[in-house]
């Protein structure tokens, strides 16, 4: 069967790289990192919800353009009740509990670069704690977003820049449409 040229481009973009290649690590593309369109990874491995059962998302990441612009650099997430678990989304170390502008929130460095931070949360843990995938981090306050219902907002950053957290929990990739096997394109 032969395959134009431009469906080859675009299977081939969309194509999965080995693991072991470099830009097949659990690293964001720019069009992540920014909100612009193309190409979006798969989630990272080993990362899982932080909060359980699987949320749904009350508002989505909205980065600004420029940084010192106005946005939404993270996502909310409906939790199941205050006081609901706050679950580590993968291992790492604490490197923040505090109160941010009257909001109490917990920072985990995970590694290479990636931090999550969630608010507001009340949290036991301190800073240099050892956290791994799936421990609890704290419990899930209300405040975020008005009185009811509470939610958990969760931002990741990636060095300076903010990432949109669902990236490490699902696939952000569009959806390509091809033609049934043994169809010749028109």
């Amino acid at each position: 069967m032969k395959i134009p040229l431009g469906l080859a481009a675009v299977l081939l973009v969309l194509s999965p790289l080995p693991a072991d290649s470099p830009a097949a690590a659990p690293g964001l593309s720019i069009s992540t990192v920014r909100g612009s369109p193309g190409a979006r990874p798969a989630p990272a491995p080993g990362w899982s919800w932080p909060l359980s059962p699987r949320p749904a998302v009350l508002r989505a990441f909205d980065p600004p353009a420029r940084p010192w612009l106005s946005g939404h650099r993270g996502v909310d997430l409906a939790a199941a009740h205050d006081g609901a678990p706050l679950i580590s989304p993968a291992a790492g170390t604490v490197s923040f509990v505090g109160v941010v502008v009257d909001r109490p929130v917990i920072t985990i460095d995970h590694g290479n670069g990636l931090r999550s931070s969630f608010e507001p949360v009340a949290s036991a843990l301190t800073a240099g704690a050892a956290v791994a995938a799936g421990d609890v981090l704290g419990r899930v306050q209300t405040g975020h977003c008005g009185p009811a219902p509470p939610c958990l907002h969760w931002g990741v950053r990636r060095g300076e820049d903010y990432v949109n957290p669902l990236a490490f929990v699902m696939d952000l990739r569009p959806s390509v449409l091809l033609p049934p096997l043994g169809a010749v394109p028109g």
